[in-house]
């Protein structure tokens, strides 16, 4: 019975490692208007190098060292939450996450609510692509 098991055992490594061998030769053939709506479709990505969104605004100050008090203390509570701050005269406004949706955005409002009761959420058209990978 073991030997019967055995040789059924080689026989689909067998027939597997023959299916390996079709998979290599497979080629593709892609029609040459695909290949350039594609490469128009990447080129115009790369002329827009950010993305509209939602963030969490945390402060708005005209004291810089408030800023960056804040800055530094919010790095160190949630170091995996991109920060951003701006400078719309006179105000230092503290913006943080990056959510593509604003109910995103407020798991990340209900988070930080203890520490930051006065943050309100805001649109934001100039969020880099990679503040929307790291996740968190």
């Amino acid at each position: 019975m073991q030997r019967a098991y055995f040789i059924l055992f080689m026989l689909v490594l067998t027939f597997r490692a023959a299916m390996a061998q079709e998979v290599q030769n497979i080629q593709i053939k892609e029609d040459p208007a695909i290949s350039t709506l594609m490469n128009q479709y990447i080129e115009g990505n790369k002329q827009r190098p950010f993305i509209n969104g939602w963030r969490l605004q945390i402060l708005a100050t005209t004291d810089r060292a408030k800023l960056d008090e804040t800055l530094n203390n919010f790095k160190v509570q949630y170091p995996f939450v991109p920060i951003t701050w701006l400078h719309e005269r006179p105000y230092y406004l503290l913006r943080v996450g990056a959510y593509r949706s604003k109910l995103e955005a407020m798991s990340l409002q209900e988070l930080v609510r203890g520490a930051y009761p006065g943050s309100y959420l805001v649109q934001d058209a100039q969020i880099s692509p990679n503040d929307f990978i790291g996740g968190y």
